[in-house]
């Protein structure tokens, strides 16, 4: 659309900035040529400075075909710095010191600023135990012994339990979302909470904060760490073992069927461990979430704020691509593959090594467990009993593919998927009725945990 049809509802004309203007962190139009490379670099400025976020430029027709001169200029450099007094560093220090159980809870924010050794460090030196959010899965690798996991609503049941019991909340990188917290008034009770986050925003929305350490992750980290000495917290030490090995913790699947914790398992067995794997959104990506072994930071792509379906496979493409064509994971469902498995396409013309493992239950899995926990079995446009052939589907775009139904097929048929060299998609018949678990119902607290359905 030219400016001067701009508001006259003429032929395509959609209001692109109104529309975006909720979910971008700025938007322009360009109303002069002269104008343009300027907002590019101012948008580029405000895409990657402070928590980044994207930047829509609406570029009129009539803009597209003008012509000026171009003036170089230098770009305009980013600051990601600190913005806290010594006063608020000391009273964090303080606060730490003070805590008898200190939990870290670590979001995305944590992946975004290249933190991950810097809060390993302030772990060991504090003796505290590590969960994190969805987003900040992959920060911590699996195998350390202070990571708890996945906390929240279907969290581990250790890294939630142990974040209700402590006496301090140390919140990096991460903005307390209702999946996170549940009851927030049960959640605050009875502990301090120090929140360092690079948007002053998130600072006191969700969750009352007595101290607040606004700035860059990791350089906000690299000073609390100078600022601090090793401490032993036997006791809490001890009582953090403890959960850690209860039973509860420790749920398992009915392994004499195919379930999808079998599944992922036998998935990381094949992975490298920089492999990156994509998720779109249901079940799938908290099984995923629960049960995959993550070893390096940004090995974990997923929508975890708006929750996204049919976002897994244009991610794995990114990720794939953005990786020099480097080996991706895409774990999915039959949801969400249905709503862009277009994108099929895509990764076959560019022959990209995409391993896709569709969890097939034949239904709208999160939804209908929601519906059978919470409102009487009574199942309204989630089971949805399909007849799509993924494998045939597949096979038309030009992907290899292979069906996986029984339990002492999954090695074989992993085995044959990651030796392709191209795109290729993995049907696994899981049962409609498996479970996300544990859960806490919404609104809930540690105490109305569901450990068995």
């Amino acid at each position: 659309v030219t400016l001067p049809l701009i508001g006259k509802d003429s032929f395509q004309e959609v209001d692109i900035v109104g529309i975006t203007m909720p979910i971008t962190k700025h938007n322009y139009m360009v109303k002069d040529i002269n104008r343009l490379a300027d907002i590019i670099r101012e948008a580029f400025y405000i895409a990657k400075s402070g928590r980044p976020g994207p930047v829509l430029i609406d570029v009129p027709k009539d803009i597209q075909q003008a012509v000026c001169e171009f003036e170089p200029c230098p770009l305009l450099q980013t600051k990601n710095g600190i913005s806290f007094s010594n006063e608020e560093l000391g009273s964090a220090v303080k606060l730490i010191n003070n805590s008898a159980k200190p939990y870290i809870y670590a979001g995305g924010g944590v992946i975004g600023s290249d933190a991950s050794k810097e809060l390993i460090e302030f772990a060991e030196l504090i003796d505290a135990p590590i969960g994190s959010s969805m987003m900040g899965l992959s920060a911590v690798p699996h195998d350390n012994k202070r990571f708890l996991g996945m906390t929240g609503m279907h969290g581990r049941y250790a890294a939630t339990k142990l974040m209700q019991d402590s006496d301090l909340i140390i919140a990096i990188g991460t903005r307390f979302s209702d999946r996170a917290t549940g009851n927030k008034k049960n959640f605050c009770s009875g502990k301090n909470f120090i929140h360092i986050d690079i948007d002053p925003a998130e600072i006191g929305k969700n969750v009352p904060v007595y101290v607040s350490l606004v700035g860059d992750v990791k350089k906000v980290l690299t000073r609390l760490n100078s600022s601090l000495e090793k401490t032993n917290r036997e006791g809490w030490h001890g009582e953090v073992e403890l959960v850690k090995n209860s039973p509860d913790n420790h749920l398992q699947m009915d392994k004499s069927k195919l379930n999808p914790q079998s599944v992922i398992e036998a998935v990381r067995r094949f992975a490298a461990d920089d492999d990156v794997v994509a998720t779109d959104v249901g079940q799938h990506q908290m099984w995923v979430s629960q049960y995959y072994k993550f070893s390096s930071p940004r090995t974990f792509i997923t929508s975890g704020g708006l929750g996204t379906m049919g976002f897994g496979l244009g991610a794995a493409i990114g990720a794939c691509i953005a990786r020099g064509f480097k080996r991706t994971i895409l774990f999915t469902s039959d949801g969400s593959f249905h709503m862009n498995l277009n994108e099929m396409a895509t990764a076959v013309t560019n022959n990209l090594p995409i391993v896709i493992i569709v969890l097939n239950n034949c239904c709208l899995g999160m939804v209908r467990q929601w519906q059978t926990l919470f409102f009487g079995k009574r199942y309204s446009q989630t089971t949805m009993n399909r007849k799509t052939d993924f494998s045939l589907i597949a096979n038309a775009f030009g992907a290899k593919s292979f069906k996986l139904e029984k339990p002492q097929d999954t090695e074989a048929v992993l085995k044959q998927a990651f030796s392709e060299s191209g795109p290729c998609v993995v049907d696994v018949k899981i049962d409609i009725d498996e479970k996300v678990l544990p859960m806490i119902p919404p609104g809930g607290t540690i105490k109305d945990i569901i450990l068995k359905a």
